[in-house]
């Protein structure tokens, strides 16, 4: 419930602080002294849009604030709307962002009026009106349909469905027949035929080399050989003399070396062919299977071991798999059966609803107003859409293209006496704790304008909060509270201000409305009048 709404620097408004109670509260007051000002005030909190313009001349922003009472704790919410710059939003003095205050806003607050935030404009709360009044309870239906995204989501974990499972298995196994016909095994076997490589490409090259060196190595031999015997005999170069002979040792263990090589280099070209067919595939799975163009064998090798691994827990996982897909299909079957079943009810009941609506209507200045309520097609439980034919001769429409504010309000009116309160159904935007009307009186006056401050008040009297801007003295006679808002000259400046009036202050306020002369005696015994047949239709007698 609004228990609060304290506005400053608001168009004519300077600085305006309402307190408000349960049940109905008429806004009354002249012709552009500022009662809708307190409806945009209201919207303002809950996501509407605004611009600069909505600043009092002269002001820095415009501060709009509201206190709700929900389940006896407060909510305060609060927006500025500066001169220049972007507005800011508040929730419990937390800063929010100002989108966030529309999503906010569905559940405390429901407007009607011209340019208004209108709940029953959406298909969900359509829905939800026809739920609530045919008492379908969508617990099951949501718990289903949690129950599936559920195993959805563990059939995702396991790898997709069936098929996708399948080709993926498939793809492996093709993988991994390509990588084991490779045979790789050794994480350096590009590095080896690198080497084998380059000595079958160059054979000639490398036997002259190492035929010469042979040579080389063997003269050097023969010097150091002549050199160690020259030094024999001689104690003194002993030492010398070692050191020559180990020379000799090991050139002459090098020059058999090399002619060992070379008399092992032989021209093959098969197998240069080989090699080099060899490193072109190994290169085009290093590209295929490494992490980049630059992969070694090591991580091809991974990679094969990974694919094995996956493949494997594949196989593995196919009983639980089944499991699942048994149980989704089981589940999905249930699912198509209880939307049917809810379908076939919403079908039932909407040309009833549709009825009892129109009946409502004829109370309320709309006699010839044709009502329908369309389901979707089979299958498609979610569609929902109320449809008007305000006037004989129009055609019937949703509500979104031929509802004007004040039709809208007197169809939400008659929507929320003949919809139950409470039901099994999802409770939803369609039904807030505050419902602010405006417009509601627009095109209409004498008796019908007394049905509307009638249904009005009952449905103050379901649990509901409302406010009404009005100008009519037959509904603001209806209200359990009556604000008026007044404009007055305060030195150049023109301000709003409001009062609660009660007593002969409201008999006085509705006779202006009645009349436009306050102090008419003719008009105040009519104002009496109207209150005391208020007061006898809300206590029934």
């Amino acid at each position: 419930m609004l228990v609060e709404l304290r506005v400053r620097d608001l168009g004519v408004i300077e600085d305006l602080t309402l307190e408000l109670g349960p049940g109905l509260t008429a806004v009354t007051g002249e012709t552009g002294a500022g009662k809708t000002l307190v409806v945009e005030a209201i919207e303002l909190l809950v996501g509407g849009r605004s611009d600069s313009s909505v600043v009092r001349a002269g002001g820095a922003e415009a501060l709009v604030e509201a206190v709700f009472e929900l389940d006896g704790k407060e909510l305060v919410i609060s927006r500025s709307m500066p001169a220049s710059g972007r507005s800011r939003a508040w929730v419990d003095a937390r800063t929010v962002p100002v989108a966030s205050l529309s999503e906010l806003g569905q559940s405390l607050v429901d407007i009607h009026g011209q340019h208004s935030h209108q709940a029953l404009l959406s298909r969900a709360a359509q829905r939800d009106a026809l739920d609530r009044f045919a008492g379908i309870d969508l617990a099951p239906l949501r718990e289903l349909r949690s129950r599936i995204a559920s195993i959805e989501k563990a059939l995702q974990t396991a790898g997709g469905d069936g098929q996708s499972r399948l080709l993926e298995a498939e793809f492996l196994k093709f993988q991994l027949a390509e990588l084991d016909a490779a045979g790789i095994s050794d994480p350096e076997e590009d590095t080896v035929l690198a080497q084998d490589q380059e000595r079958l490409a160059n054979v000639e090259v490398l036997f002259h080399a190492a035929t010469a060196a042979a040579e080389l190595a063997e003269e050097s031999r023969d010097t150091a050989a002549r050199a160690e015997l020259a030094l024999r005999g001689h104690p003194v170069l002993a030492q010398l003399a070692g050191r020559l002979a180990s020379n000799v040792a090991e050139l002459e263990d090098v020059a058999r070396e090399l002619r060992r090589e070379a008399d092992g280099l032989e021209s093959d070209p098969a197998r240069l062919q080989a090699v080099q067919e060899r490193r072109q595939a190994l290169a085009q799975l290093r590209r295929k299977y490494g992490a980049s163009s630059s992969a070694s064998l090591a991580e091809v090798i991974s990679y094969a071991e990974r694919a094995r691994a996956r493949l494997a827990e594949l196989a593995s996982s196919q009983d639980r798999v089944a499991e699942l897909e048994r149980a989704h299909a089981q589940l999905s079957a249930q699912l198509v059966d209880l939307e049917k079943a809810v379908l076939y009810e919403r079908q039932q009941a909407a040309p009833q609803l549709a009825r009892l609506v129109e009946e409502r209507l004829r109370t309320l200045a709309m006699e010839r107003a044709r009502m329908e309520v369309v389901i979707g097609p089979t299958g498609s439980p979610q569609e929902v859409e109320i449809r008007l034919g305000a006037n004989p001769g129009e055609p019937v429409l949703p509500l979104s293209k031929v509802a004007s504010g004040g039709e809208l309000a007197r169809i939400m009116l008659a929507l929320r006496l003949v919809v139950p309160e409470n039901s099994s159904s999802d409770q939803g935007a369609c039904l807030p704790p505050t419902v602010v009307l405006d417009e509601v009186d627009a095109g209409i006056g004498g008796e019908a304008a007394v049905s509307v401050g009638r249904s009005i008040a009952e449905l103050a009297t379901a649990g509901r909060q409302v406010l009404v801007v009005t100008h009519l003295a037959q509904v603001a006679a209806y209200a359990d509270h009556q604000v008026v808002v007044t404009k007055a000259q305060e030195g150049d400046r023109v301000v709003a201000r409001a009062r609660l009036v009660e007593d002969e202050d409201r008999v006085t306020e509705l006779a202006r409305m009645l009349s436009g002369h306050p102090r008419s005696a003719v008009a105040h015994q009519h104002a009496v009048e109207l209150l005391e047949r208020a007061t006898r239709d809300r206590l029934g007698t």
